[in-house]
C-alpha cells in the first residue's frame, strides 16, 4: 500500500477542515433565513407589546377571572406563525399568525399545560392598536380526535398590557370537567418562574368557589 505523502496528508485534513466549517455553518446560516424571512413578513415580532422582542417571543402572565370571580393564574408565551385565519375581525384584516404555549393554574402547585394558537389583526411594524385573538387547547401528549377542553381571548394592548376577554363565548369542557365561562385577563411581561411562584401562592379554594 503506497504511503501518504507530506502534500497529501495535509490536503486530507484541508477538505475535512472545509468539510467541518461548512457543516458548523449551516444551522447560522438557516436561523438567518428563518429570521430574515419572519423580519419581513412578520416586522411586528421585533417590538410586541411596546418591548423591543430580538427573539421574536413574549411572554406574561396574568390572573384569569372566570364567571363568579374565581381567578386562575395564567401564563402564556407566543411567538411568529405561518397559519392564522383568513378573515377579518372588528373590521381589522388578519396580518400574521401566532403560535406558542400556555399554563394554567388550577390549585396550588398545579397547572394545567395549554397549545396556543391565534392570530393578530391590523398590526404590521408593531403590535400597538393590533388586536389579538388566542385559542388556548388542553395539550395532548398523544391526539387520537377526541375531545379537547379550550377557551377562546381577544384583546389589545394598553401600553405594555395585553387586556382580553373570551367575549361571552364558551369554551370547551376539559378533562378534568373544567369549563373556561365569562372570562377576563390583563397580562402583563414576566417570566414562567414568576407564574410558578404565583401558582404556588394560589389560595386553596379559588375566589368564586
Amino acid at each position: 500500500m503506497p504511503a501518504i505523502g507530506k502534500e497529501g496528508y495535509t490536503h486530507g485534513m484541508q477538505q475535512r477542515r472545509g468539510c467541518l466549517v461548512r457543516v458548523l455553518w449551516l444551522p447560522v446560516i438557516a436561523v438567518a433565513i428563518f429570521y430574515a424571512v419572519v423580519i419581513i413578513t412578520s416586522p411586528w415580532a421585533l417590538h410586541i407589546g411596546g418591548r423591543t422582542t430580538p427573539f421574536l417571543t413574549w411572554q406574561g402572565s396574568g390572573k384569569l377571572v372566570t364567571k363568579g370571580g374565581t381567578e386562575y393564574p395564567l401564563y402564556v408565551s407566543f411567538f411568529p406563525s405561518s397559519h392564522f385565519s383568513r378573515l377579518h375581525l372588528d373590521g381589522l384584516r388578519p396580518t400574521g399568525g401566532l403560535q406558542g404555549s400556555g399554563y394554567l393554574c388550577t390549585a396550588p402547585g398545579v397547572s394545567e399545560r395549554l397549545k396556543l394558537s391565534g392570530t393578530i389583526y391590523g398590526g404590521w411594524r408593531s403590535t400597538e392598536d393590533s388586536l389579538m385573538s388566542f385559542r388556548l387547547l388542553e395539550a395532548r401528549i398523544i391526539d387520537l380526535g377526541q375531545k379537547t377542553g379550550y377557551f377562546d381571548l381577544y384583546g389589545k394592548w394598553h401600553g405594555p398590557t395585553l387586556v382580553m376577554d373570551d367575549r361571552g363565548r364558551v369554551g370547551g369542557q376539559f378533562n378534568s370537567g373544567m369549563r373556561i365561562d365569562h372570562a377576563s385577563v390583563s397580562f402583563d411581561w414576566g417570566s414562567y418562574s414568576d407564574f410558578k411562584a404565583a401558582c404556588a401562592a394560589m389560595p386553596k379554594s379559588p375566589a368564586g368557589h
